[in-house]
């Protein structure tokens, strides 16, 4: 299945998004990690749009989404926050299941806690946390901020591909075609002709202007839907220590969380074979049959 490529303006902003599967059917937002980009969930979107309308935006900054013109007032999470909101309003989603990849799913517990944005509180009907906790290491946001912050440069798409090879290691298994893929949707060309990664330098300043951005226990403890938590089992980022506390607070005080430990990946797992992909569907498609 191919999907169709669309354009769409939320809080002043110009937004790219993929869209999968009937105009008519439950939605999925699928979000993606911090310096990525909605292509990322090409193949969990093929796997769900036989039932589902999956949505896959690229963030302000990444992409083919506008950049910010204020950066320090707009790479932070309340505001990426608001235009989900203004996304769910401009395509008429009342209610979706909610798939997030690290920063994309900081981004859903966010909307889904409803501090930010009060009314996408009742709007996200089911939360996948892939890679992504109400707390992260500083160990690893000093590892992303190193790679995010100074993009590197290079004459030939063949050598990013290799650097990003290198640095997504941490994925798990993905084919040749995949990295191929994954290379060609988040290449730039600079003036001088090298190439660079796809997203605007600046989002990495969320770290230095919202220093707390990622420490959501308040939006966790509010979250009323069901949550799935996907973590690599090398996961630098989403620490066990991290995930026991899940289970004794909010969502998991509740009996509401699901925790599934996924081999052979660490930050994050790419969520392109049937061994994750499955789980997800099965926890999407509970969460919409109990709706």
């Amino acid at each position: 299945m191919t999907p169709s490529s669309h354009y769409v303006v939320c809080a002043g902003r110009e937004i790219h998004y993929t869209a999968w599967g009937a105009a008519d059917a439950p939605v999925v937002v699928a979000w993606h990690g911090l310096a990525r980009t909605g292509r990322d969930m090409d193949e969990l979107a093929a796997h769900l749009a036989d039932r589902y309308r999956v949505i896959c935006p690229d963030t302000i900054g990444r992409g083919l989404s506008q950049w910010s013109p204020a950066p320090r007032e707009e790479y932070c999470i309340a505001f990426y926050a608001r235009l989900a909101e203004a996304l769910f309003d401009a395509l008429g989603i009342g209610q979706a299941h909610w798939v997030g990849t690290s920063m994309g799913g900081a981004i859903g517990m966010a909307c889904a806690g409803g501090l930010v944005v009060p009314d996408m509180r009742a709007r996200v009907r089911s939360l996948v946390l892939n890679d992504n906790a109400p707390q992260l290491a500083d160990a690893a946001i000093t590892r992303i901020r190193a790679y995010a912050g100074q993009p590197p440069t290079f004459a030939r798409v063949t050598e990013l591909e290799a650097f990003f090879r290198q640095a997504y290691a941490p994925y798990g298994w993905l084919s040749d075609a995949q990295w191929r893929r994954l290379t060609e949707t988040s290449t730039r060309r600079l003036p001088d002709g090298r190439v660079t990664p796809h997203y605007d330098p600046a989002m990495v300043g969320q770290f230095v202007d919202h220093p707390d951005d990622y420490l959501l226990w308040d939006a966790y403890d509010a979250v009323v839907a069901p949550v799935l938590c996907l973590r690599g089992a090398q996961s630098d980022l989403v620490l066990p220590e991290t995930v026991a506390a899940m289970r004794g607070r909010g969502p998991g005080a509740a009996g509401c969380l699901q925790v599934i430990e996924v081999p052979d990946c660490g930050h994050a797992p790419a969520l392109n074979v049937a061994s994750q992909l499955e789980p997800v569907r099965a926890f999407i498609d509970a969460a919409q049959a109990a709706a």
